[in-house]
């Protein structure tokens, strides 16, 4: 298997800890962020590890890992960036992980042993995650609903109330080898010139692309969690470790 961490952001709500630095190599127990993710993957016997970057892409450095930069990282979006990494996509299976989560060895475990064509790490007990981090958790929270054959039908949509919040997806999904050509060419073959929920081509959200995934190409296996894992958004966010747990 191989990893693609996409670290290319420059985390402009992370100010001041990103003045200097990457979001991905903000420290979490001393450790940057990039680094706990490197060492669970190691852990867990995945050592084929590349790291899309942009942002001050020289401040990324970890002996064993291939960098591809995203020369407009300033002007796009995940997307964009986790296919300046394409040259990864191919030979094996390929887990895409966004740089600004941490995640222990067992929500790993869980989406390496899925074997679907396209797998997504949902998270079933988020509320009590993002109720201690902020007052309305409505307000930061995305829909995510299940369809009769247990597959994800929506996600990253604005909820109108937690009754579409089945999950909250957490920046972890696998590709099945046998599918990296089909995935790749339905993201080549988009329009280039249309919008997509608001965003350009090149500034589409991955949430926006995962959806037209499991409209047109292929369903999203949902792989449940219960915490696990942290995102690091805000200063505020680092706090929060235990989760890991």
């Amino acid at each position: 298997m191989k990893v693609i961490i996409l670290a290319a952001g420059q985390g402009t709500r992370l100010r001041p800890l990103t003045d200097n630095k990457p979001k991905c190599m903000v420290k979490l127990l001393g450790k940057p962020l990039i680094q706990h993710q490197i060492e669970t993957l190691r852990r867990n016997g995945i050592g084929d590890i590349h790291i899309a970057t942009g942002y001050l892409q020289e401040k990324i450095d970890f002996e064993g890992t291939t960098k591809h930069f995203n020369p407009k990282y300033a002007s796009t979006n995940m997307v964009s960036t986790l296919f300046c990494a394409e040259d990864a996509m191919q030979g094996d299976d390929v887990l895409i992980a966004y740089g600004d989560i941490v995640f222990n060895d067992d929500v790993l475990k869980k989406i390496i042993q899925n074997d679907s064509d396209i797998s997504v790490v949902v998270d079933k007990d988020w509320k009590k995650y993002w109720s201690a981090r902020m007052e309305n958790p409505l307000e930061d929270a995305e829909t995510l609903k299940i369809d009769e054959n247990g597959n994800i039908k929506e996600l990253g949509k604005t909820p109108s109330s937690y009754d579409e919040i089945e999950g909250q997806y957490i920046g972890l999904i696998k590709i099945k080898e046998s599918m990296l050509n089909r995935f790749k060419e339905f993201y080549k073959n988009l329009d280039k010139e249309s919008t997509y929920e608001g965003k350009n081509y090149e500034n589409m959200f991955m949430t926006s692309f995962l959806q037209m995934i499991a409209d047109n190409l292929s369903p999203l296996t949902p792989v449940y969690i219960n915490n696990g894992w942290m995102e690091v958004d805000a200063p505020t966010d680092l706090e929060f470790y235990s989760f890991l747990k």
